[in-house]
């Protein structure tokens, strides 16, 4: 009668032990840091430093729940550009099927066009941070942010970039509307006294 062993080798790891942490390189700290990069990392990252981000590269555990918060936002950011993009399209190249409403003049139809193609720019952007940050590893994440400088920069600018193009879209739908509701409020406005007499 024959014995198999398995050669396999199981190791597990005890959550309880503590991981020794790093401190905060120099190039992170809260001292050291402009305007616009304690504005950028409040946007992306929800406080004005890198300290409790940093913290979370720490432990496997805890970048992948920072990896998991972070492609959450660049769904949802997906979700509402490709929202934007269906809805500026539609308004783009259909005519309106109310009178009152001529979103084919120039105003609203630049401005509807020029959001069609925020709303683009901010889904591929956002697409390929979130691709980013599905391959991104640990290990090289802090590597890279202990250089500091322009790798912290475009590190918070892969989360913040499709935000803002998200929000520059909407803007230019919202004053696309605006001007496509002024327009038919001028014409209802002076077609009123008119029908009065």
């Amino acid at each position: 009668m024959a014995l198999f062993y398995s050669t396999e080798l199981y190791v597990t790891i005890d959550q309880r032990i503590p991981v020794k942490e790093e401190p905060l390189p120099e190039a992170l700290r809260h001292d050291d840091m402009s305007l616009l990069m304690r504005v950028l990392c409040f946007c992306a990252l929800g406080r004005p430093d890198l300290e409790d981000h940093w913290k979370s590269l720490q432990s496997e555990l805890e970048f992948e729940i920072a990896r998991t918060r972070v492609c959450s936002v660049l769904d949802n950011v997906i979700t509402a550009a490709g929202v934007l993009l269906a809805t500026s399209g539609v308004f783009i190249t259909t005519g309106s099927p109310v009178t009152y409403f001529d979103y084919s003049s120039p105003a609203p139809y630049f401005l509807l066009l020029v959001s069609f193609m925020l709303a683009m720019i901010a889904m591929l952007t956002s697409g390929s941070s979130k691709l980013r940050w599905i391959h991104t590893d640990r290990q090289w994440t802090r590597e890279r942010l202990k250089l500091g400088g322009y790798f912290v920069v475009s590190y918070l600018l892969s989360i913040v970039t499709p935000m803002l193009f998200v929000a520059w879209s909407l803007h230019c739908f919202i004053f696309g509307g605006l001007f496509l509701s002024s327009g038919s409020l001028s014409r209802s406005s002076s077609i009123l006294p008119q029908q009065c007499c």
